[in-house]
This record gives structure tokens, sequence and C-alpha cells, in this order.
């Protein structure tokens, strides 16, 4: 029998077990193995790597914004956006490295972008690829530039709007600031909304962040970055001009650059560890985050500089992390991809996403900037319940064939209770595997 330890690293850190996963956990070391798939990644594997890069995503924009088939277009765009949902799900439940993809989707939930925007679709999937796989081996303070750069959330949250009042293009058109950037940047993404900032801190950080924009130039002078060109362009005729005084600090007026100031300040803000903190171990140990436990994490989150390895070695070295098995509900998505593991049809993109649809968590549709949430009380009331309850029949009917027992001795078997095994063993038929799906010890992690 597998130890519990490998039960918690295969469902609190990975994605849930495969038939064999925890023997083979317990063969290398719990800890050993959580940690080894911290470091750091040779780059996208699957079906990530053909998939179109958010500079493609733009000039898709705009080529429907010129096109005269616009019906054609936009259809042609959905079933692009279809193929990443699809690519996004297979990659997490088909991985080798599910500790790594837990963390992927952690900060892709904190920098949440999501279709609520139109002009957005064609870009979600390449930030999560640009942004947070790429950045996932580097520092909070180069991800959170990366994500407050990209067309995703400059468009998600309005800044390809926002104009300087007194810029040169403000005082032509008569239009003015938009601050849903800069104020989410501090309330979700860095400070969190008791970190100390001020509305006149939202105003000034908007203001320095005027101009940040796409490149849709004919002739684009584009940002290079170590990706390659990339579809951000700073428009210095839209910036605010002038002095802007943020988080008590002075900054002259230097076009771009303050901006960047202002975010790498943010990065390492001790507020900021703090919130990132709380958020991980939230996700990590228990939806109430011991108070220790989050010192631990943000100290190792200051001390580093924000060095996200670090962070998550600190993360997976918790006590807390390892001591309850079953603290956390799984959301929706990971029900479905623990489940696809489990019965070995981590290929099934499509059914995997129906799944998703069924249960009310699409990717890249979180219901708002803050994400999907992170605690139980949002994935269990009554009706939701009813929901996931009819889609453990639907899988168990067309899964009859499965050894319900075998599988639940290879996936829970550390963790499962005597009465779980005894109703598994009674039932006949898809009810077996009903009962493994609908218990306690697989629905949580």
């Amino acid at each position: 029998m597998a130890s519990v330890r490998a039960f918690v690293a295969a469902n609190r850190f990975g994605l849930g077990a495969r038939p064999g996963d925890l023997d083979a956990i317990d063969a290398e070391g719990p800890m050993r193995w959580v940690l080894g798939q911290l470091a750091p990644t040779p780059g996208l594997e699957g079906r990530l790597t053909d998939l179109p890069s958010a500079r493609s995503g733009v000039e898709a924009l705009q080529a429907l914004r010129k096109g005269r088939d616009r019906r054609a277009m936009r259809q042609e765009l959905r079933r692009d956006f279809a193929d990443e949902q699809s690519a996004h799900l297979v990659t997490a439940a088909s991985s080798e490295r599910p500790v790594h993809e837990r963390f992927v989707a952690f900060w892709a939930n904190h920098f949440a972008v999501s279709i609520d925007r139109r002009e957005v679709v064609p870009v979600v999937g390449a930030f999560e690829r640009e942004v947070i796989r790429a950045r996932i081996s580097g520092s909070f303070s180069d991800m959170l530039v990366a994500s407050t750069r990209h067309p995703a959330m400059l468009g998600y949250l309005d800044n390809v709007r926002s104009i300087g009042p007194k810029s040169m293009a403000g005082e032509r058109r008569g239009k003015g600031l938009n601050e849903n950037l800069a104020r989410e940047v501090l309330e979700l993404h860095t400070m969190g909304v008791d970190g100390g900032y001020t509305q006149a801190d939202v105003e000034s950080l908007a203001k320095m962040l005027t101009g940040w924009s796409l490149d849709v130039a004919e002739s684009p002078t584009m940002m290079k970055s170590e990706e390659g060109p990339t579809a951000f362009r700073f428009h210095p005729r839209r910036h605010e001009p002038g002095e802007k005084v943020f988080l008590g600090v002075r900054y002259p007026g230097g076009g771009e650059a303050d901006g960047l100031m202002a975010l790498r300040k943010l990065g390492r803000h001790a507020a900021t560890a703090h919130h990132i903190a709380t958020k991980l171990v939230r996700h990590f140990v228990a939806d109430d985050p011991p108070s220790e436990a989050v010192r631990v994490v943000a100290e190792a989150f200051v001390d580093s500089g924000g060095d996200l390895p670090t962070v998550h070695r600190a993360v997976a070295r918790l006590t807390e992390a390892w001591a309850e098995p079953s603290a956390k509900i799984k959301t929706p998505r990971e029900l479905v991809l623990s489940t696809a593991r489990a019965l070995s049809y981590e290929s099934q993109g499509a059914a995997m996403l129906a799944a998703c649809k069924f249960l009310g968590q699409l990717p890249y549709e979180a219901p708002s900037p803050q994400g999907f949430p992170d605690r139980a009380e949002d994935w269990l009331g009554p009706e939701a319940l009813l929901t996931r309850l009819d889609w453990i029949e639907q899988v168990g009917e067309w899964a009859e064939a499965v050894d319900a027992m075998a599988v639940a001795e290879a996936v829970i078997g550390p963790v499962m209770r005597p009465a779980t095994r005894a109703a598994i063993a009674q039932a006949t038929g898809n009810r077996k595997l009903t009962l493994m799906l609908a218990s306690p010890e697989f629905q949580r992690r």
C-alpha cells in the first residue's frame, strides 16, 4: 500500500494520481518527487508548441475589424479558442510534471484574464504560454511586468483605452484615464486590498501606465523580449506627462520607464509578499491559511527578491501542507483533470472541455479579474453539488467496464475509509465507479 504522503504529493501538489503513480512517488520519495518538478522547464510541450502567439492574435483582431466576411472570421476565432481550451486541459491532464502544471494554473488564475471581453479571445491562451509558462522559473517581478504588458491583460482591463488627459492624444481627443488595470495590479496582483495603498496611488499608477497598449502600427517598432517580437507597444503621445508620486516615491516623468520602475517596486514590496503568500497557502494548505505558514512563505519571497522557484520550494516544504490529506475541495477543473488521470482519458480534450462546461469552470472564462475562487464554500452550494453528482453518474455510465475497486486502490487507497471500500465492494455495475468518484477521498485533495 502506498503512503499517505504519496497521496498528498499527487493530489495536493499534483493533479491527481494515475494508476501506478503513488507507488512511483513513494519509490522516489514524496518530497523529492515534488521538489524535482519545480526545476526549470525546457520549454513548451506537446500541443502547446503549435498554438498561435499573441502577436498573431492581435493581427487576427485587426483583420477582423477590417475584413468583410466578419461572421466567418468570428467562427474561425471561436474554433481556434476551443482548440486553445482543449490543449490547455490535455496538457495538464497528460503531464508527467503535474506539480509544475498546478503552479502554472495557480499563477494563471492569479493573473486572470477572461474572454468576458471579446477582443481578448485570440490572445488569452498565448497569455498563459508567454507570461506564466515562460517566467514560472524566474522572478515574480518579471512575471508581473510581462502580465501588465501583455495584450490579453491590456485589453481585458481596458488599458488600451486609457489616455493621459494632459497627453498630446488626450488634449486632442478629449479622452482620459482608465484606472482598471492600475487598480487590479494593486488590489489583485500585488499588494492586496489591505496593502496600504491609496486612491491617489491608483491614479498615479494609472497615469504611469498610459501609453501601454498594442502594437498595431503598419511599420511597428516592437518591443523585443526573450520570446521574440511581442504585440506590446508604448505610445508616447498617449502617455500622461509630468511627475508622479507613487507609494511615497517621486517619479520624474520618464515615460515608459516610470511604469516599469513602479511595477518592479511593487513586485518586491512586503505587502505583495504577504498577499502572494496568503494565496499560496490558501491553495496548498487550507481555505483559512495558517498565519505561521503564511509568514514562512512571505519571508522566502522577501529574502529571495520574489524568486518563484524559491517561493514554490518554501510552499512544498511547509509542514502544514502535508498534515491533512483532504483539507481542500477540488474545483471542477481539478475534478475533471483528476478523473481523466485516474481513468486514463487524459488525451480526450473535447470530453474534458464538455465536462468543465457542465460543471461551470471553463479555461480562460473566469467570472472576474479575481479569477476562479479557491474556497470550498464557493464550489459546494446545493445546485453545484447536484451538478457534480449528475456528472459523476454520467462518467460511471460510459466507463462501466472500468474496475472501480482497482482504480480506487490505485488512486485513493492510502486514505480510503473502510466505509468507502465496503460501499464500492458491495455496489454493482456502474454504481461502483460512481461511488468511488463521489467519495470524499476523491472529491478532496
